[in-house]
């Protein structure tokens, strides 16, 4: 398994900040991880984390080998460690039961998950000496009195205590929150990079190279556009909204939207970003141009909107009816 923040590919800025403070014995009580999805924020908070937790770290760094460090990382298919000092903090992680609430977290991170995981262990010491670390997964999900709970912690950690917040959207977060972390930016992926990665996961060197021209730098958004299904359905999703905004009424825009609403949000801003490549394709080829480039600044609108957990079928409801008047 080896020392994870090591294997953090194409960004040097970030892992240096993280390895000057590991072997300066200095690191911040609370770290923003912020760039774009699947560029190496989860793989370097938790190569943070096993640094932090480590039984024989060398200047700081993890060895790798020792019980803890293998303990820190989540192990294949699993979305948390099995190390009680590394603590994951995300949306619909646990069972409702597992944080005192009734009913799934399905919109935000809540209260009860703050309170449960990180308020209740904060004044307690380490369970193995070394060192606890909370990561904070989409911390733009939080809820704001899980905010204004964790607030509290940020302002007055106990000894040893480590936050990782990781966010493709700091601008959500409260500004309190803000200031009381040391940012971290994480830069998009390097196209050769996003490449490479897709082809040592076997997708064809061809198509490898045109999905990480599209993929903005992100892996996450590579391996969406890489899976064989997700790729159906969004391509059904640009072909059906092409054909709504050349409809003679707004019955197929309506049907749409509907439809949106069975995709996560996750999926849905994928098309969306899709259906946007398409329209610039159309605006380099239209005498139109002015109405082709409105409507691919709409569905950059309509992706925001959906992070700001608007709904998914407003959403997609009202860009194609205003991509019908452009």
């Amino acid at each position: 398994m080896g020392n994870l923040l090591s294997t953090v590919l194409a960004q040097p800025t970030a892992v240096g900040t993280l390895e000057r403070a590991l072997a300066a014995g200095r690191v911040h009580h609370a770290y923003l991880f912020e760039g774009p999805p699947g560029v190496g924020k989860e793989r370097a908070a938790f190569g943070l984390a096993q640094a932090l937790v480590c039984e024989a770290p060398q200047n700081g760094r993890a060895c790798g080998a020792c019980s803890a460090c293998q303990r820190a990382l989540p192990r294949e298919g699993e979305r948390r460690p099995v190390h009680p000092d590394v603590v994951v903090i995300e949306r619909g992680l646990y069972e409702p039961s597992q944080i005192g609430r009734r009913t799934p977290e399905t919109q935000d991170i809540s209260i009860d998950q703050v309170r449960t995981l990180v308020l209740a262990r904060a004044a307690f010491s380490a369970h193995e000496g070394r060192a606890k670390v909370f990561i904070v997964r989409r911390a733009e999900e939080m809820n704001q009195s899980a905010a204004n709970a964790l607030l509290k912690t940020l302002e007055e950690p106990g000894r040893g205590t480590h936050f990782v917040l990781m966010t493709s959207q700091p601008e959500a977060l409260l500004p309190t929150i803000r200031s009381r972390t040391q940012r971290v930016r994480f830069a998009p992926l390097p196209a050769a990079i996003v490449e490479r990665l897709l082809s040592e996961r076997g997708v064809d060197a061809a198509r490898a190279a045109e999905i990480a021209r599209l993929a903005a730098g992100s892996m996450e958004t590579a391996l969406a556009l890489a899976d064989p299904d997700a790729s159906d359905r969004r391509d059904t999703f640009v072909e059906k909204a092409l054909a709504a905004l050349d409809a003679p009424t707004l019955g197929p825009a309506l049907d749409v939207a509907e439809a949106a609403k069975k995709s996560s949000r996750e999926d849905l801003a994928t098309h969306i970003a899709a259906l946007g490549t398409a329209l610039a394709a159309r605006a380099r080829a239209d005498a139109d141009v002015d109405s082709a480039t409105a409507r691919y600044w709409l569905t950059l609108a309509a992706i925001e909107q959906l992070e700001q957990n608007a709904s998914a079928q407003l959403v997609v409801e009202s860009m194609l009816s205003r991509m019908r008047s452009a």
